[in-house]
């Protein structure tokens, strides 16, 4: 089915259900639909719907759901639909819609689920939401609502996602969040709020999902989060939070994502070895000069991320790590040369060493790495030749090993690498020239010289 909804379906009066989704509509959406007063479900959503929504669609008092999400609606949300009092749920996300959302939409007592993310809403969040007691999920993610996060959202007692990430929200996260006891999921990340952490945020004992990173949050990360035995994904990463990683964070014995990085943080706790489940730990930006080395127990750690530290010693531990897809170590104060045990690490992915005072020779089981993408040592003070064992990374797209002290010619060997796009040498006292086979395949030739095609 394709072309424009016909207006005509008014004479349907017996109509109750009315779906029309996944149909490749365009046009806009009829005004006499409204006159539908039977119906209980109107379902447009993925279609390629626009202009706006009719006011007259606040006429269908008998309404339960109403879906127009994934059109290209624009104009403003009709304060019309607040009379809806039937409505259980309300769907309007990924459209174009503008102007603020209505107040009167505080006024659906029986709204279980309403969705207005993907839009480009403004203004405050409404107060008169908190009035919607049976809504269990709240989702204005990615418009641009500014202003508080209304206290009032703490009496929806029975809501378990509320999805407020990416806007352009202000002021203090609510400690009356910290009393729906049936959340499951907040999001909050990608905001400008500030202040602290809510120590009563550790009272949400359902929680699984808490991201609350690309914020301006400062002070110390509450303890009381350590309460949250549910736990899988904790992302506090990009505030401007300071002092220690509780130690209590060693009793979320189901986390499996634990973001805290680029904040300004001093320590982590022994206790972190404790997070057997933990699959990805980003530590980076802070401010450790040390790590414990219990994180070496985490057997099933696949992304490290400890670039941008103090750290003067690469942890011996770190080549234990066997199933590792991703290391980042850059930006630190390591010296010495690159540690063997890292050619244990099989698995990996992506290898970072860059910007610190490694010395020595690039160490040639660097080419039994075969499942690397990324190898990044650029801006250290390697010297030596650049082995020609690199050659046999079949998958490596992306190799910098420019900014240190290498010599020596560059190894035909590098003209087997059918996937590099991306090939960094300069600031070298490198010899010869790039195989010509990567002329085409290089985004960025600059500053290299290549040999003559054969």
């Amino acid at each position: 089915m394709s072309g424009s909804i016909p207006s005509s379906l008014d004479n349907l009066s017996k109509l109750t259900h009315l779906h029309l989704n996944n149909n490749g509509l365009s046009g806009s959406i009829p005004s006499s639909l409204g006159n539908l007063s039977n119906l209980t479900h109107l379902h447009l959503y993925h279609n390629s719907l626009s202009g706006s929504i009719p006011s007259s669609l606040g006429s269908l008092s008998n309404l339960t759901s109403l879906g127009l999400g994934n059109n290209s609606l624009s104009g403003s949300i009709p304060s019309s639909l607040g009379s809806l009092s039937n409505m259980t749920g309300l769907g309007l996300s990924n459209n174009s819609l503008s102007g603020s959302i209505p107040s009167s939409l505080g006024s659906l007592s029986n709204m279980t689920g309403l969705g207005l993310s993907n839009n480009s809403l403004s203004g405050s969040i409404p107060s008169s939401l908190g009035n919607l007691s049976k809504l269990t999920s709240l989702n204005l993610t990615r418009n641009s609502l500014s202003g508080n996060i209304p206290s009032s959202l703490g009496n929806l007692s029975n809501l378990q996602i509320l999805w407020l990430e990416y806007n352009r929200l202000t002021g203090t996260i609510p400690s009356s969040l910290g009393s729906l006891s049936n959340l499951r999921s907040l999001h909050l990340n990608g905001n400008e709020l500030s202040g602290s952490i809510p120590s009563r945020l550790g009272n949400l004992s359902n929680l699984t999902y808490l991201r609350l990173g690309g914020n301006a949050l400062s002070g110390s990360i509450p303890s009381s989060l350590g309460n949250l035995s549910k736990m899988h994904y904790l992302s506090l990463g990009n505030n401007e939070l300071s002092g220690a990683i509780p130690s209590e964070f060693g009793n979320l014995s189901k986390l499996t994502y634990l973001f805290v990085g680029d904040n300004s943080l001093t320590s982590v706790p022994l206790s972190i070895g404790n997070l057997s489940s933990l699959y990805h730990l980003s530590l980076g930006n802070n401010e450790f000069v040390s790590v414990p080395s219990s994180i070496g127990n985490l057997s099933k750690l696949g992304t490290l991320g400890l670039g941008g530290n103090k750290l003067t010693s690469i942890p011996t531990w770190v080549g234990g790590l066997s199933n590792l897809r991703e290391l980042y170590l850059g930006g630190n104060d390591f010296s010495g040369s690159i540690p063997s045990r890292l050619r244990n690490l099989s698995k990996l992915r992506f290898l970072h060493l860059n910007d610190n005072e490694l010395s020595g020779s690039v160490p040639s089981w660097l080419g039994t790495l075969s499942n690397l993408r990324t190898l990044n040592l650029s801006d250290n003070e390697l010297s030596g030749s650049v082995p020609s064992s690199l050659g046999n990374l079949s998958n490596l797209q992306f190799l910098y090993l420019n900014d240190n002290e290498l010599s020596g010619s560059v190894p035909s060997s590098l003209g087997n690498l059918s996937r590099l796009t991306n090939l960094s040498l300069h600031g070298n006292q490198l010899t010869g020239c790039v195989p010509a086979s990567l002329r085409t395949k290089l985004t960025n030739t600059a500053g290299l010289s290549f040999c003559a095609s054969p």
